[in-house]
């Protein structure tokens, strides 16, 4: 049986990975992963529009794992739209990393749940050397941080903003002159930290602290009493 202190570290990073579940849940239902700001460039082209007068052709674009929107301004007004990623936007985002970042994220979920019955289970017991110990428990935790990152770099190195702009814009061309992360997204920052910290938890619990031994009082027997 484990001792106090790892069935601690182990129950709480069982929890940890039960929260990292419901954030990754809730955080792919929601379609604000990223927001931003969008500029007719081919519209404030043709008029030449300054400063003052390039309020008219910037609009705005948000989007997310399934669907988003966007509103179009280029000079005659505000067009609102609304979009899905499948089945036809996906193939001009990088249909192979798209479907990834899902991929890696489902995954997330699922080893969550790993994580969670396993970290209960070596609160209980301990696995001699099998894939439902600590090392394991090491591997689903890491396996899980995988979505959040692939996201990151379709973001910033596949310019996926740009191309969800542009998608089917055969007459005029949009630049992305602001975009950030929303709350889905750190909500899954959030979750792919929880299990950084599960695996610190889990290292710490293969620690082997030094037992505290208590020196006992050394008996001093003289001849005087022997003789009583």
């Amino acid at each position: 049986m484990p001792g106090c202190f790892k069935k601690t570290l182990f129950a709480l990073a069982s929890l940890i990975s039960f929260v990292s579940f419901i954030l990754i849940v809730v955080a792919m239902g929601i379609p604000k992963w990223m927001t931003g700001k969008i500029l007719c460039k081919t519209g404030a082209d043709l008029v030449n529009a300054t400063d003052p007068e390039l309020v008219k052709f910037i609009g705005e674009i948000y989007y997310g794992l399934f669907r988003g929107g966007k509103i179009r301004q280029c000079g005659l007004g505000g067009r609102r739209s609304k979009f899905t990623i499948f089945p036809h936007m996906v193939k001009k985002l990088n249909t192979g990393l798209h479907v990834m970042i899902i991929m890696f994220l489902c995954v997330a979920i699922f080893f969550s749940l790993v994580s969670f019955g396993f970290c209960i289970l070596n609160a209980i017991k301990v696995p001699y050397r099998a894939i439902n110990g600590p090392a394991g428990a090491c591997l689903w935790n890491f396996l899980a941080v995988l979505g959040v990152t692939s996201f990151m770099a379709a973001v910033k190195l596949h310019h996926l903003t740009e191309r969800i702009a542009n998608f089917r814009e055969n007459v005029f061309r949009f630049v992305i002159l602001e975009e950030r992360f929303e709350d889905c997204f750190w909500i899954c920052v959030a979750s792919a930290t929880a299990h950084a910290v599960n695996l610190l938890l889990i290292a710490i619990s293969g620690i082997h602290f030094p037992k505290i031994k208590t020196k006992t009082e050394e008996v001093n027997v003289t001849a005087e009493d022997i003789m009583y």
